[in-house]
């Protein structure tokens, strides 16, 4: 059984499902539109630049999710997941989740974005597990801290050691499908890096290093 990871966010999506949880916010009139936005973008171009804080930034978006009780938090996670997520769902990238676990590989996804974000959108797609930033949770609700180390660039490789320890499987015969250059230190930990709908640095290196450029798009 091999496993088959792939990045969520510019991936399997074809936007940022951190960032949209940012805009649903703002349109619901739950946040600040102004201040919220203007910092939800800035956070944003970071990350695309490989600058992000990502201390600063979990600070930022994980804030919210204290100012609601968990099962409002839920109701409004509904909602976002119809008006914003549904709609960028790749169908390339549901049809080879599905062909990998047909073959059966063990399929995660593995992502920077927190696991409240993240957690619905991994059920969608069917994936057998999720790897995510965990918000820490306190006597049921959220405190807006992160719980251990954020699922970001080295931390990604930080915390697939941490779940291969905890499970029966290895990086033997793995495969890692990414856009993005945040995630070049596990894409070379794994057997076959692949790069999907890669930005300009991660195209370059895949480029350079022979590695496979595809497209869910």
């Amino acid at each position: 059984m091999a496993l088959i990871l792939f990045d969520l966010d510019n991936t399997l999506l074809t936007d940022d499902s951190d960032y949209l949880w940012g805009c649903f916010l703002v349109e619901k009139g739950l946040v600040d539109k102004a201040s919220y936005d203007k910092a939800n973008q800035r956070f944003y171009d970071d990350y695309k630049q490989g600058t992000l804080d990502i201390f600063e930034f979990l600070k930022f978006s994980l804030k919210p999710l204290t100012q609601y009780p968990r099962k409002e938090l839920d109701k409004l996670h509904g909602e976002f997941m119809q008006q914003y997520i549904q709609p960028v769902m790749t169908e390339k990238g549901q049809a080879q989740i599905n062909q990998h676990r047909e073959n059966g590989d063990f399929t995660v996804i593995i992502t920077a974005t927190n696991r409240f974000v993240t957690e619905p959108i991994a059920r969608a797609f069917q994936v057998d597990d999720l790897i995510a930033t965990d918000p820490e949770i306190v006597d049921g609700e959220y405190t807006g801290k992160v719980a251990g180390t954020p699922c970001f660039q080295e931390g990604k490789i930080t915390r697939l050691k941490q779940w291969l320890d905890s499970t029966s499987h290895d990086l033997e015969n793995s495969i890692f499908y990414s856009d993005s250059h945040n995630d070049i230190p596990l894409l070379e930990q794994v057997t076959t890096p692949i790069a999907v709908d890669p930005d300009a640095l991660l195209k370059v290196l895949a480029t350079e290093r022979n590695w496979e450029i595809r497209s869910f798009r």
